[in-house]
């Protein structure tokens, strides 16, 4: 099954970037087929007939195929970043149905609990369905080594499996092959 990461920010420096590599490297593990959707590659100048760009295609070809979504997003004044909203406003009819599970960053030890909740709100308006599960990485710059490998693997690949079984169960309940 085809999973695709999206990586909520653009900002320079992101540590949320290693958080989607380690997320992308689990999911491939776990047997999804994956790959990370970087905002930085679906930036629009201006919300008006989003639709009907280049960039909003691309995007949708990759969104229809897939059969669950992963968001990885930091947690910027207790919300999401503005550049993840205009991405996930590109599409609507593209999301209906779709598992979605959603990976919080934080600097701080909420592990991006604010920005979890905001998206799931956001994602009940796009018909997408919520997991129960989530992964919250907390003080994020204390969970990854100098060489950018996760800290403490065993257990956060036992979370993640946690986390992949239960978007694969909600994928599989909707018809989707896990």
């Amino acid at each position: 099954m085809y999973v695709p990461i999206i990586l909520g920010t653009g900002r320079e420096g992101r540590e949320s970037e290693k958080v989607a590599r380690f997320v992308l490297s689990e999911a491939k593990a776990y047997g999804f087929e994956s790959e990370i959707l970087d905002v930085r590659d679906y930036r629009i100048a201006a919300t008006d007939n989003t639709q009907a760009t280049a960039i909003a295609k691309k995007l949708a070809s990759k969104i229809d195929k897939a059969g669950a979504l992963i968001i990885v997003s930091p947690e910027y004044n207790h919300g999401y970043p503005g550049e993840l909203k205009m991405m996930l406003d590109l599409l609507y009819q593209q999301y209906a149905g779709k598992p979605l599970g959603i990976c919080g960053v934080s600097s701080g030890p909420l592990g991006g609990a604010r920005v979890v909740e905001q998206l799931r709100l956001v994602a009940v308006e796009l018909r997408m369905i919520n997991i129960r599960e989530a992964l919250y990485f907390s003080n994020v710059r204390d969970c990854f080594g100098k060489d950018g490998g996760i800290k403490d693997a065993d257990a956060w690949r036992k979370r993640a499996k946690i986390f992949f079984d239960d978007l694969a169960k909600h994928a599989g309940a909707f018809g989707r092959k896990p």
